[in-house]
């Protein structure tokens, strides 16, 4: 019976996160409530309170669906005991912008984070997440691009810092360019090329280094 009934607040946890997807799809964040979405699932507003303190949280989980599968991955390219962490990188990202042109939830839930997440007053604390979780990201890049450094991968004199700013500037604007205007190029066909000039970038710019 116990089994059954956390099987049930899982069931009723995917289907609140299924239902939040869509809504904030198709209206934004700011313009979708709690009310709206426990309508779209099916459930009373107390069944979201019971799995979710508020909105922030259900955006936080929505973009944690999507990050899990390739954190094993990007762990690999920060520790320091892997041989070929650019090789490691570039392997992470081109399998990122695989799943962004053929994954349509992938795709949703981007195109929530970047072109409808309004940062209005009452958003401050998801503006609050995605500054913790930018902060986060350019540290795991750093360190990755650091262990390119002492592996040779990357110019002795390459600033990590510098660079993975660099990168990480360059991939979000892919990203933003390519949901908004998806048949201006091949993300999924050209996914490595876009990848390896990104990584051009890196080895290359004179801009880059101390």
């Amino acid at each position: 019976m116990v089994r059954r009934t956390k099987e049930e607040a899982q069931e009723t946890r995917n289907q609140i996160l299924e239902a939040a997807e869509k809504a904030f799809y198709k209206r934004g964040i700011a313009r979708t409530t709690l009310a709206d979405i426990a309508e779209l699932a099916g459930v009373t507003r107390g069944a979201i309170y019971w799995h979710f303190d508020n909105k922030a949280e259900l955006v936080e989980a929505l973009l944690d669906s999507l990050q899990e599968p390739l954190d094993a991955l990007a762990r690999a390219s920060e520790s320091e005991d892997e041989p070929d962490p650019l090789g490691c990188m570039r392997k992470l990202l081109v399998q990122l912008m695989h799943r962004m042109a053929s994954d349509p939830k992938t795709r949703r839930i981007n195109e929530i984070l970047h072109h409808k997440c309004e940062f209005t007053d009452e958003m401050c604390e998801i503006r609050a997440q995605r500054q913790n979780a930018t902060i986060d990201c350019h540290e795991r890049i750093t360190r990755s691009l650091s262990n390119a450094v002492k592996r040779g991968q990357l110019p002795a004199d390459t600033d990590p810092q510098r660079a993975a700013l660099a990168m990480f500037a360059y991939i979000d604007g892919l990203i933003r360019r390519w949901l908004l205007l998806p048949d201006s190029f091949d993300l999924l066909g050209d996914a490595e090329r876009w990848i390896d000039a990104g990584l051009d970038m890196l080895r290359l710019s004179p801009s880059l280094r101390n």
